[in-house]
Formats: structure tokens, C-alpha cells, sequence
């Protein structure tokens, strides 16, 4: 994928949230994740930020096999960086 095809297919929210973790560390909870974009609604966040990001494959779980795993953190993609 292209640089160019990954900003057609990123909406504003993804890119916030793409943004937020490319000034993290290496990775952020989905606490850090809210705070980035100032966000307080999870749901929204999950629906609008995360769930696109995940399926376009720009952000990627650090425990893919437990999805609501307190320890859970996110971190950009190698194509995503």
C-alpha cells in the first residue's frame, strides 16, 4: 500500500489516532489512545478511531489473541510508520 492510498483511505478520526501513537513511545493503551485526540467515550473511539485503523491495518494490537485484555496496548504497522 502507498502512502498516497493510505491518506485516501484515512478519515480524519484514524489519522488523529495515527498521530497520537507516532508521538507515543512505541505504544499506547487505549486510555493513552483516548487522550491523544482528547477523547472520553470509549465507544466512539472504538468505533470511529480504532476499529478502521485495525482494519485498514495501520494499527496493530500487542495481544492479538485478547482483544479486551486490560494489558492490551496498540502500535503503528511497519506500513503505517
Amino acid at each position: 500500500m502507498t502512502a498516497d492510498q493510505v491518506t485516501d483511505q484515512v478519515t480524519d478520526q484514524v489519522r488523529a489516532l495515527l498521530e497520537g501513537l507516532s508521538e507515543a513511545d512505541k505504544t499506547l493503551s487505549t486510555a493513552g489512545c483516548l487522550a491523544r485526540p482528547k477523547l472520553s467515550h470509549r465507544t466512539t473511539f472504538r468505533e470511529n478511531y480504532l476499529r478502521p485503523a485495525l482494519d485498514a491495518g495501520l494499527v496493530e494490537m500487542t495481544i492479538p489473541d485478547k482483544h479486551r485484555s486490560r494489558l492490551q496496548k496498540y502500535r503503528l504497522t511497519s506500513g503505517s510508520a
